[in-house]
């Protein structure tokens, strides 16, 4: 007699993350009550971490990729051997600590319009202070926003649940049956805006996303700012570009693109070198020759 399938579906995408990798495993191992698979995508890290993870979790569902697939490709690859209803796509470098998932659930199942939600999230150095309580819209041609909360010590003030424009990367839980109607989340970006994007064709189809804080999850991200790295600097300018050429509208497509191009990217540049990185200035130019460059083999 085969079991019946898991309610809830757990991926985690694993790159040279080893340790974290098996902090968040134990968590979930101590914390999650209701009928669970975790799935662990290793992205061609340059250990041998499947293994590791293997022979101290032998449980757990382990896909070894031999190439690194990018942040969107990693979690694609789990969404497709998932068998759970719900599926909940968490960062390696998160944990939780207590059996607060099951709310997710039950506000994806309070109205069916609802197709996605994401937790409260909060910084694991300094588990009072929150790192998102959801986002605001994307401004129309400069494509900035604001993560509501960040950075505020939590005293309730955002207890709330409410609808959000966007999902945050560490830490979503959808409905499969939405992720099969909408696809699977693009890939393009190899690295950040994949779930930016994937939100705005989420809503395109009518759905609705949702900030529930009855759910924490707690993120080892840094409070810090100056992390800025030049890989970073570089997929950051061209996937703000990407995002635009593929979900603006209009000569709003073309006011942001050319806003990103001049305006934003000169200022950004100038800024990196009066703060002596050079290096970032040199990644924000490489990541517009890049998006045409792509653009181009595209069309």
């Amino acid at each position: 007699m085969k079991n019946p399938p898991p309610w809830l579906s757990i991926v985690t995408v694993n790159y040279n993350g080893l340790i974290d990798t098996l902090e968040l495993i134990q968590s979930v191992k101590e914390h999650v009550s209701i009928p669970y698979e975790l799935i662990v995508v290793d992205n061609a890290s340059r250990s041998d971490d499947a293994d590791q993870i293997h022979k101290a979790h032998p449980w757990v569902i382990l896909v070894r990729c031999t190439k690194n697939l990018g942040f969107a490709g990693g979690n694609n690859t789990g969404i497709m051997i998932s068998k759970g209803k719900y599926i909940l796509l968490i960062n390696n470098d998160t944990v939780i600590k207590d059996d607060s998932i099951i709310y997710l659930i039950e506000k994806l199942d309070s109205n069916p319009v609802i197709g996605a939600v994401s937790p409260k999230i909060k910084f694991a150095c300094s588990p009072e202070i929150i790192q998102f309580a959801g986002y605001t819209t994307l401004s129309s041609v400069t494509l900035r926003n604001r993560t509501i909360g960040s950075g505020q010590k939590d005293d309730g003030q955002y207890d709330q649940a409410q609808p959000t424009s966007y999902l945050h990367g560490a830490a979503m839980m959808l409905k499969k049956e939405i992720i099969q109607k909408v696809g699977l989340m693009p890939e393009v970006y190899f690295l950040y805006y994949e779930e930016i994007d994937w939100s705005t064709k989420i809503t395109r189809f009518g759905y609705e996303l949702h900030y529930e804080p009855r759910c924490t999850v707690f993120h080892k991200e840094s409070q810090s700012t100056g992390r800025a790295s030049s890989l970073q600097t570089f997929f950051l300018t061209r996937n703000r570009l990407l995002y635009a050429y593929r979900n603006c509208q209009g000569i709003t497509k073309y006011l942001s693109l050319f806003y990103q191009v001049s305006i934003a990217l000169f200022k950004n540049s100038f800024v990196f070198l009066l703060r002596g990185r050079p290096d970032l200035a040199k990644a924000a130019f490489r990541g517009v020759w890049a998006f045409f460059w792509l653009k181009h083999k595209k069309d």
